[in-house]
């Protein structure tokens, strides 16, 4: 494979809760070896119909609001029309038309560039599906 194009797939057990999963350790390990210092841009992708990526500020509660926010639009009712899974699973499949399941990112001198308080994160809300893949895919 080229050096202008690398990919890998991480494996994230996401559990049987909504959750917030920090993914900037895991991106900045990737760029370590893979931009080496150069410059480019990072794309993330879930190939998943009911999770999502943000970028956000984390451990100061905004995951927590970010969730409940997503509580308040899609709430977990019988509304939906989507109806397989746990009950008010059809608002998981809208989840990505608010947090899209991708976000490219710029990389400079091998590093991501997010501001001081930003972190890369999968936003998963399902609570059907325990286990996540996320594509980290360096342009460089």
């Amino acid at each position: 494979m080229s050096d202008a194009f690398t990919t890998r797939v991480l494996h994230v057990a996401t559990g049987t809760q909504e959750r917030v999963v920090d993914l900037t350790s895991d991106c900045e390990d990737f760029l370590s070896e893979a931009a080496a210092g150069r410059d480019g841009l990072l794309n993330i992708f879930v190939p998943h119909a009911t999770c999502g990526v943000a970028v956000i500020e984390t451990g100061s509660g905004s995951d927590d609001d970010l969730l409940a926010a997503l509580h308040t639009l899609l709430p977990g009712d019988d509304r939906w029309q989507h109806r397989h899974g746990s009950p008010g699973h059809g608002r998981d499949h809208v989840l990505p038309a608010l947090v899209p399941p991708h976000a490219t990112l710029p990389v400079i001198d091998g590093r991501l560039e997010l501001g001081t308080w930003q972190s890369v994160c999968l936003v998963d809300t399902n609570k059907d599906n325990a286990n996540r893949q996320v594509r980290l895919s360096f342009f460089g």
